[in-house]
């Protein structure tokens, strides 16, 4: 039996976009991410509409109900959006309006913001892209980057690698950007290792995200967790295990 959630028992939160450090054609795949995690009851974006860069967002805008927020530039150079969205996000906070916040921005000024919702016990997740300050990205619960929203495009047949190129890549486990996911898995593991040797996937999976905010299996070309893991066969065992109906994934560490 599949059990039921009603739309009280999720968490409430706030999206907050800045206009000038977003992308319009991932709005919607944004809001697909943040709905993982609750109800997105309040959603505003911030910029100067009066500027030519801001005239992509009125379609985006328009088809998932994103409240506008206008924010003039009164000195050339400066960004006031960071200020008006800091400003509501903290009366947001202490109206106790939601139950946590997303903050859209690869812009390090958002790191103090992201440092005190966490502080003040509140649910804040990012998303930004890769150049996010290691800082900002640190100082949430959770952060997306948005090279992993973007579509990968299929390779046409005269630019598919050959059978060595494909198997060079397999093994590297299709990461594109060549970093090695081994050690933090390993490291998720220890951390959540049970008295048997076992340790629960959901349970890598939280602890993978306390390590690491920005982690996400799509940064080495995988949807899931558990095909990462498969994908290492030298260093982790899986094990599926069957508990009252429900199919539970456990990963062991290969000496």
């Amino acid at each position: 039996m599949i059990e039921q959630f009603t739309d009280e028992a999720r968490k409430k939160i706030a999206l907050l976009i800045d206009g000038d450090n977003a992308q319009p054609s991932l709005l919607g795949k944004m809001l697909a991410e943040v709905s993982k995690h609750g109800l997105v009851t309040i959603r505003r974006i911030y910029g100067d509409w009066t500027t030519a860069n801001m005239s992509g967002w009125k379609q985006a805008l328009n088809e998932n109900a994103i409240q506008p927020i206008q924010q003039f530039r009164y000195t050339i150079g400066k960004n006031a959006t960071d200020s008006a969205m800091i400003i509501d996000a903290m009366d947001i906070l202490h109206g106790h309006l939601v139950d946590g916040f997303c903050l859209v921005s690869s812009d390090s000024d958002y790191t103090r913001l992201a440092t005190r919702i966490r502080e003040m016990g509140f649910f804040v997740m990012g998303i930004g892209k890769e150049k996010t300050p290691r800082a900002f990205v640190n100082a949430c619960n959770l952060f997306i980057y948005t090279e992993n929203l973007i579509p990968k495009r299929q390779p046409r047949e005269h630019e598919r690698p050959s059978r060595k190129a494909e198997r060079t890549e397999r093994t590297e486990g299709e990461r594109p950007n060549k970093l090695d996911p081994v050690p933090l898995l390993r490291g998720a593991v220890d951390m959540a290792v049970q008295e048997d040797g076992w340790a629960n996937l959901g349970t890598i999976g939280f602890t993978l995200r306390q390590l690491d905010p920005g982690f996400d299996p799509r940064t080495y070309g995988y949807k899931q967790l558990s095909q990462l893991f498969k994908a290492h066969p030298t260093h982790f065992e899986l094990r599926l295990e069957d508990e009252g109906g429900r199919a539970d994934i456990y990963v062991r560490l290969k000496e």
